[in-house]
């Protein structure tokens, strides 16, 4: 990539760089209770790896 960024962009690889993260753990708490063990992937609707999709910004 080049050196320096145009602002636009680098903004939008921000907000992509978010989606490759879980849902955070208490998440599950509040969606299914505290007996129900779930992994947080479950209920992340935007997933993205470095494998799988590349960001088209």
């Amino acid at each position: 990539m080049a050196r320096y960024k145009h602002p636009a962009k680098k903004k939008r690889l921000i907000k992509l760089q978010t989606h490759t993260k879980w849902a955070p753990f208490w998440t599950v708490f509040k969606i299914y209770g505290k007996g129900r063990r779930v992994h947080p992937s479950r209920h992340t609707h935007v997933k993205r790896t470095w494998r799988r999709g590349k960001p088209k910004v």
